[in-house]
C-alpha cells in the first residue's frame, strides 16, 4: 500500500502566519478607531470587521475537515481494495 506523503508545516510558517493575522487584525482596528466618523459608523464597521473574521476561521475549519474526511475516505477505499488484491489467487482453480 502506498501511503501519501502527508504534507507538514515549519514552526516558521506557523508563527509567520498568526503575526500576520494579528498584524492584520490590529492594522484595521487601529484604522477604525482614527477613521474621522461618528460611533456608530465605527460600531458598525467593527461588526463587520468581526464578522468576516469569524467567517474566514469557520470557512477554514469546513475545507480542512472536507479535506480530511477524503483522506479518510481514500484510505478507506484503498485498504478494501490492497485486501481484495492480497486474497486473489490468480492461479487458483476452481473445481466443481
Amino acid at each position: 500500500m502506498n501511503k501519501p506523503i502527508q504534507p507538514t508545516q515549519t514552526t516558521a510558517y506557523y508563527i509567520q502566519s498568526v503575526l500576520s493575522f494579528g498584524v492584520s487584525l490590529a492594522a484595521v482596528a487601529i484604522g477604525v478607531a482614527y477613521l474621522p466618523v461618528s460611533g456608530w459608523i465605527r460600531a458598525f464597521l467593527t461588526v463587520g470587521v468581526l464578522y468576516v473574521v469569524t467567517s474566514a476561521f469557520t470557512l477554514a475549519k469546513v475545507v480542512r475537515d472536507r479535506q480530511e474526511l477524503s483522506v479518510v475516505t481514500n484510505r478507506v477505499d484503498q485498504a478494501r481494495l490492497d485486501k481484495l488484491l492480497a486474497e486473489h489467487d490468480p492461479f487458483k482453480v476452481d473445481t466443481p
